[in-house]
């Protein structure tokens, strides 16, 4: 009941009054102010007048189940909400989820991660306090052929949510990673779970550096927050509930056609990579060209300097990097 007082205190303007709160959901008056109670133990500040009502005035950076929930204006996406102060990390909690019987939309978020995975086997540094380290699960009904493509579709969501809480001028560096400034401030992780011909759920890990005021001299030259980038504090809830609901809105585009054909101009216009040198790492060889963008299945289509080596190359991602010339991008 709390995450529905949140979001009324939202929706209202003014102040709500505690007998329309109760005729609306439906509760006691004891029921109201016991969550209210609650709410500012929790570091909410709101203001309670005679014969007017409630007031939210301010709200904690939390990204709590109430919380987030509060903010959220999807169909889907992010119902229910998960909230864990520690975890291993939130993609095997989904996965655990999943396993148990956890639906489709079904969001996963942590405070602090113990254990948080990158690309390729890779750590993933979240402290508590810091960062959004948060998982969505998803039950498609499509072949597990496609589920890679998703890692774009949520970058694309990352990217779009990132600007419209912050205004923050970001990109995408091929093929999931968010970029501002230069430098990296969002990683995602897919994991999928099929069968030959079908998909049992796919996990969708996010990590976003939001409030980190500092990083380890070793990658301080590529890893950016929303923090340092804009010089304030982020209210990491409202990014969530951004993120999610440009998910939503780009998954419902890509199950059209189970591929990227009718987002892949829209994510080229973000695609930081296009029209630059680019380095392509492969287990054993290097070879440098100009990235002309993507196809419709999301691999990145690279023109090779080398003139013998033929016309424009697919990469696919997976256990091939590409990085720019001259530094991360």
């Amino acid at each position: 009941m709390k995450a529905e007082i949140l979001q009324l205190l939202r929706e209202q303007e003014g102040y709500v009054s505690g007998q329309d709160i109760c005729r609306r959901l439906s509760v006691s008056r004891t029921a109201v102010w016991k969550c209210i109670r609650q709410l500012k133990e929790e570091g909410y500040r709101i203001e309670a007048v005679q014969n007017r009502g409630y007031l939210l005035v301010q709200s904690p950076d939390r990204v709590t189940a109430e919380e987030v929930s509060s903010l959220l204006k999807t169909e889907w996406a992010g119902h229910p909400v998960i909230f864990l102060e520690k975890t291993d990390s939130t993609n095997n909690e989904a996965k655990r989820l999943a396993e148990a019987g956890a639906g489709h939309g079904t969001l996963v978020i942590a405070e602090e991660q113990e254990a948080g995975k990158g690309r390729r086997g890779r750590g993933w540094s979240s402290p508590a306090g810091t960062g959004i380290w948060m998982t969505l699960l998803l039950k498609p009904d499509f072949s597990p052929s496609r589920a890679s493509m998703l890692t774009l579709v949520a970058a694309m969501a990352v990217e779009r949510g990132i600007r419209a809480a912050t205004g923050l001028e970001t990109g995408i560096k091929w093929p999931n990673d968010v970029v501002t400034g230069g430098k990296k401030v969002c990683g995602i992780l897919t994991e999928m779970s099929a069968e030959p011909d079908l998909i049992n759920h796919v996990v969708i890990g996010i990590g976003i550096n939001a409030n980190t005021e500092e990083f380890p001299e070793e990658i301080g030259s590529r890893a950016a927050s929303l923090y340092l980038e804009t010089g304030k504090r982020v209210k990491r809830g409202a990014v969530v509930a951004r993120v999610l609901e440009a998910f939503e809105a780009y998954y419902r585009i890509f199950l059209e056609t189970t591929d990227l054909s009718a987002l892949r101009a829209e994510y080229e216009t973000r695609l930081l990579n296009k029209n630059e040198t680019v380095c392509v790492l492969e287990p054993g060889r290097e070879w440098k060209g100009t990235a002309l963008g993507i196809d419709s299945l999301g691999r990145l289509l690279v023109k090779p300097a080398d003139p013998s080596a033929g016309g424009v190359k697919t990469v696919e991602s997976g256990e091939v990097s590409v990085r720019g010339v001259y530094g991360y991008v």
